[in-house]
């Protein structure tokens, strides 16, 4: 069973990172992906470890902190910000944060397989309605499969999604000792190790234009910290079941800001998808 008080990080994450697609949308007019990426990490590594400095809890991680910090790090933190900042340059800002945040498709089954959780028929019903909502939202009928940048665009969010339930299983299996919130910094600088070398590589000539940096600041000094922190513990308290559908939250809020901000377009199959994924979460958290 689990508390309200997991909820509630739930909620703050999906807030966050559902807002947080539209913005880093809109900072792309003036910065390439993979830079804009590296800035997220560093600077969420420069925040939180600063914080706990403060308070006097800034510390190497131990022993048995490594398997999660590593997962966090490499996986969520490296992988999945690479390959969904250079997503969100092919497809739509809404239809990224739907894709990328859809962990039910891989979380639910690698739950069942590798922790051996029980998964009741209520849950199941939530991530039928959950997946329901996401194939509304995304509109698969109005897509140009036929467009190869289309196609790698949604392969990378979908393998983005892959790497960070990987990440979400083995914080599960390999608890840390020291709380995750101890832990970020860590987490975010190996994510930075990974994200620097590809920007180089990938993106000689890129960067990110001043006029991006206001974004860039939101998402690395507000977004990256607390909502990470917020996404891992929330992924790492809940039923796998809980926290996958929990997550689809996060792509409704990021339709609804790219709808009204980014004037991305609203219509009957943004509404009926928002519908199925607010009663698949109903379904989840009741279930």
């Amino acid at each position: 069973m689990f508390r309200l008080a997991d909820l509630r990080l739930l909620l703050i994450a999906v807030t966050l990172f559902g807002g947080a697609w539209p913005v880093t949308k809109a900072a792309l007019a003036d910065a390439t992906p993979l830079w804009f990426a590296v800035s997220r990490t560093l600077l969420g590594a420069l925040v939180s470890a600063l914080g706990l400095a403060v308070v006097r809890r800034l510390a190497f991680p131990t022993r048995q902190d490594w398997p999660a910090v590593l997962g966090v790090g490499l996986l969520q933190l490296g992988g999945f910000f690479a390959l969904s900042h250079l997503a969100v340059a092919l497809v739509p800002a809404g239809r990224t944060a739907v894709l990328a945040n859809v962990t039910i498709y891989w979380l639910v089954p690698m739950s069942v397989l590798l922790l051996g959780e029980a998964i009741s028929a209520a849950r199941w019903v939530a991530a039928g309605l959950g997946l329901a909502g996401v194939a509304a939202l995304t509109g698969p009928w109005a897509v140009n499969w036929a467009d190869p940048q289309i196609l790698l665009g949604h392969g990378m969010l979908l393998l983005a999604a892959l790497l960070w339930s990987c990440a979400i299983i083995v914080t599960r299996r390999y608890p840390p000792r020291t709380t995750m919130l101890e832990n970020l910094p860590w987490c975010f600088l190996l994510g930075g190790l990974v994200l620097l070398p590809m920007a180089i590589v990938m993106e000689p000539q890129g960067g990110i234009g001043w006029s991006s940096w206001p974004h860039a600041l939101l998402i690395g000094v507000l977004v990256a910290p607390v909502g990470t922190w917020a996404v891992i513990e929330a992924g790492r308290r809940l039923p796998g079941a809980v926290s996958s559908v929990g997550f689809l939250l996060a792509p409704a809020i990021g339709v609804i800001v790219s709808t009204l901000w980014l004037g991305e377009p609203l219509g009957w199959d943004v509404i009926i998808g928002g519908v199925l994924i607010g009663a698949s979460v109903v379904a989840a958290t009741r279930g």
